[in-house]
C-alpha cells in the first residue's frame, strides 16, 4: 500500500506538473499575442494539424530565426522546449521559459546534456511532448544544416514517435545576429508521425533522413506563400 508520505509526494508531483503545464500554455499564448501585435509579422498555420497529441512525442523542427518559437506557438498544444542555457538568462522571456518547465542545455558540457535528456524523458513519461531544433543553431542562409543525434536518440530510448515540424518565412523576421524586426509572412506545418517501435540506434541515420525529407517537402510547399524577395508578389496574390 502507498504510505501517507508517498501519497503526499505523488499529489505534490501532480500539482507541480499541472502548474508547469499551465505556465507553459500561458507563456505560448503570450508568444502568439506578441506575434499578432508585431505589425511586421504575419504568422499562421499551414494545413491541418491535430488538436491533441497522443502518446510520447518528440517534435523536431528546422530553425530559421529567433522568431521560430513565436510561430510554433501557434500550434494548439503544449510542449516543452530544449534551448541553450543562455536563453534562460534573458529577462522576462528566459525566466518565463524556466517557469514553464522548459529545459536548458549548456553546449559542449556532457553533464548538462545528460541532465537535459533526463528531464526530457520525464516529460515524455508524463505524456508531455518535447521539441528540438536538431540543427542546433539557426540557419544563416535558410538552408538546413546537418541534424544532430540527440532528439532521435531520445525518441528511440523513450519509445516515442517523432513528428517533424517545418517553419518557413521567419528568417527575415529576426535575422541571425540581429534584433531588427523584418517584414515577413511566416508559416508552420506539421508532418506525419514517424514511429520508433522496433527500431534501434542502427536506424538513427534513417530516422534523421525521414524527418529531414518531410521538413524539406513541407517547406517547399510553404515557400511560395511567404514574403521573400523572390516570392512576395506571388504570396500577395495567394493571400488576396
Amino acid at each position: 500500500m502507498r504510505g501517507h508520505g508517498a501519497d503526499a509526494a505523488f499529489t505534490l508531483d501532480v500539482v507541480r506538473d499541472r502548474a508547469l503545464r499551465g505556465c507553459g500554455c500561458c507563456f505560448r499564448l503570450t508568444g502568439v499575442a506578441a506575434a499578432h501585435l508585431t505589425p511586421f509579422w504575419h504568422f499562421g498555420v499551414y494545413g491541418d494539424v491535430p488538436r491533441r497529441i497522443e502518446g510520447r512525442t518528440v517534435f523536431v523542427s528546422n530553425h530559421e530565426s529567433q522568431a521560430d518559437p513565436f510561430l510554433i506557438s501557434f500550434l494548439p498544444w503544449e510542449m516543452k522546449w530544449l534551448g541553450k542555457a543562455s536563453l534562460f538568462r534573458i529577462p522576462i522571456a528566459g525566466w518565463s521559459m524556466a517557469l514553464a518547465g522548459d529545459i536548458p542545455i549548456q553546449r559542449g558540457e556532457g553533464r548538462s546534456a545528460k541532465d537535459a535528456m533526463d528531464r526530457c524523458k520525464r516529460w515524455l513519461e508524463r505524456g508531455v511532448p518535447v521539441i528540438f531544433f536538431p540543427e542546433g543553431t539557426r540557419s544563416p542562409d535558410g538552408k538546413m544544416g546537418p541534424f544532430k543525434d540527440g532528439a532521435f536518440r531520445l525518441a528511440l530510448d523513450s519509445g516515442a514517435q517523432i513528428i517533424p515540424i517545418a517553419v518557413c518565412g521567419t528568417r527575415k523576421a529576426l535575422p541571425k545576429h540581429s534584433w531588427k524586426f523584418g517584414f515577413t509572412r511566416g508559416l508552420v506545418a506539421v508532418g506525419t508521425p514517424i514511429p520508433t517501435t522496433g527500431r534501434s540506434t542502427n536506424d538513427l541515420e534513417d530516422l534523421k533522413a525521414e524527418a529531414r525529407a518531410q521538413i524539406e517537402a513541407m517547406r517547399a510547399r510553404m515557400l511560395p506563400l511567404t514574403f521573400t524577395a523572390e516570392t512576395s508578389e506571388k504570396a500577395e496574390v495567394e493571400m488576396s
